[in-house]
């Protein structure tokens, strides 16, 4: 039990963990909101939104300081945000919307198209995101089948570059490779590819490194995004020409992932295993850990209600959002005591990282409004809804895991567009895999299972949704395509609906690869 001795020699407390076991959701949050407000009340964004008056609002109950939270303070999406305020923090500028300077910004474009977005990540937050991640430690009490010696093993965290690029006043970088280079030292032991390995910026050749030093390593845990873990194991079982990475790692044990469904990928990634192993989902993204699996044998996360960051959740519905994914103005808005289970929202966040009721872009669906426990169903940009057929990338995954099921392959990447087609629309799915399949086969299947999970897509697809077209292509053919793109490795995944400009650069791209009968 190396980890938590060491956890428990340098005081790191469980208090938080046990609070929220035992306050209700709402009170956390209470508190949690009062806390950020009061710590920024003296900064730009504080003095222009009249942070202390709300608070003094506060002291009518929680229900007040609510409402005069939302009274007083605008949603934000990212282009208002930065626009407005987080521009300004890159400049040097102080207590803008958070005491101090901000010295580390994570660079995020997420699965979507845009150019790198800046996401300022304060002190307050690295330490929020180590609390958190220790608390996800201690959920492993949880799980009973695990080996007794798993914590004197390492951990494998597969990131980007802890080389931060210097730019003035402060440090742009990967979120992964900023939390990886903030490490505290107590956990330097257990973590692996180690600090040398980690600074390095080609991705190609740290995964080269990474396979050459593997079997001095006793890993137990991996962490990182499903599809470059399974690259790197695959690398790994090639190059020491083993059956399985159990021959390397023989204690792996905990498969801890995020950013991306892992359904797709779980049949061809249980291949590379001598024995099934433990898997954990978290949900840590540029703006705050948000929160993680606390149980075994679930599929849905614990939100994080104590820890730095107040949540709130606007009804995913036409009300709210547009056809494009865009929010209104004045959207409803709820705190977590009014969610509805099995209803979808988008989530609203406000951090110590200086955001402010601001649109992560993010689907979340309540499984469990006692537990606050969530699943992540899509992006509010990433639904298909060109005529009401209400396409949601959860239906997608699902569908996709059961026609990998039932043609017995393994479809580890796939996106789709909606497109124009004779007059009305159609859904242009490309599917990766490298198992031959009939593309006809692979539409009629899809879009059967589709028609079984949503209504609304099984009414369009009589009316305005007239086709679906399916491409196969190798799964490599994706990887090469975010190369090709400078979005190789780390926290960089393939987004599941592309859109516009990418859509026509992905087309032209396979074309060319067919007529070069797509090299490597």
């Amino acid at each position: 039990m190396a980890i938590l001795g060491s956890l428990l020699k340098k005081g790191i407390r469980i208090r938080e963990s046990i609070e929220q076991e035992k306050l209700e959701p709402q009170q956390l949050q209470c508190k949690e909101l009062k806390k950020l407000l009061a710590k920024a009340q003296q900064t730009a964004i504080g003095k222009d939104f009249s942070f202390t008056e709300i608070l003094a609002a506060g002291g009518g109950g929680a229900k007040e300081l609510y409402r005069s939270f939302k009274e007083n303070v605008p949603v934000h999406d990212y282009n208002k945000m930065y626009n407005s305020y987080w521009h300004r923090t890159r400049t040097g500028e102080k207590d803008v919307c958070w005491p101090g300077q901000v010295k580390y910004f994570a660079l995020s474009s997420g699965t979507s198209e845009a150019a790198s977005k800046y996401i300022p990540v304060t002190n307050d937050m690295l330490r929020a995101i180590r609390r958190t991640s220790v608390r996800q430690i201690l959920s492993l009490s949880h799980y009973k089948n695990l080996p007794s010696d798993l914590f004197t093993t390492n951990i494998l965290m597969l990131g980007g570059s802890t080389l931060l690029n210097h730019s003035g006043s402060y440090y742009e970088g990967d979120l992964s490779g900023i939390t990886a280079s903030k490490l505290p030292f107590w956990f330097q032991g257990f973590y692996k590819p180690g600090q040398k390995i980690a600074k390095e910026r080609n991705w190609e050749e740290k995964l080269n490194e990474i396979t050459r030093q593997a079997k001095d390593w006793n890993i137990g845990v991996i962490v990182g995004v499903p599809a470059w873990i399974q690259i790197l194991i695959e690398k790994i079982i090639a190059y020491y020409k083993v059956d399985t990475i159990h021959d390397i790692w023989p204690n792996l044990s905990i498969f801890v992932h995020g950013g991306v469904a892992f359904e797709p990928y779980k049949k061809s990634f249980e291949k590379l295993l001598a024995r099934p192993i433990t898997y954990m989902e978290t949900y840590l993204a540029s703006e705050g850990f948000i929160a993680f699996q606390a149980y075994p044998n679930r599929r849905s996360m614990r939100l994080v209600l104590n820890n730095g960051i107040f949540h709130e959740f606007v009804p995913f519905t036409e009300k709210n959002f547009g056809p494009d994914g865009q929010m209104v103005e004045k959207p409803e808005t709820c705190m977590i005591d009014e969610v509805e289970e099995g209803k979808e929202y988008a989530l609203l966040l406000t951090t110590c990282s200086g955001a402010y009721r601001y649109l992560i872009g993010d689907v979340i669906k309540f499984v469990s409004k006692k537990e606050s426990e969530i699943i992540i169903t899509g992006r509010t940009k990433h639904f298909l809804s060109l005529c009401g057929e209400h396409l949601s990338v959860d239906n997608m995954n699902r569908a996709i895991q059961l026609v990998a099921e039932e043609l017995d392959t393994e479809i580890n990447e796939f996106t789709v567009a909606g497109i124009p087609y004779e007059s009305l629309f159609a859904h242009h799915w490309i599917i990766g895999t490298d198992k031959a399949v009939e593309p006809q086969v692979v539409k009629e299947r899809l879009d059967t299972h589709l028609k079984a999970l949503n209504d609304d897509y099984a009414t369009e697809r009589s009316a305005a949704l007239k086709e679906v077209l399916v491409d196969v292509v190798p799964v490599q053919a994706f990887y090469k395509f975010l190369k090709q793109k400078g979005k190789e490795g780390g926290q960089h995944k393939f987004p599941r609906v592309i859109k516009s400009q990418m859509y026509q650069e992905l087309l032209h791209f396979i074309e060319e690869e067919r007529k070069n009968e797509w090299q490597q």
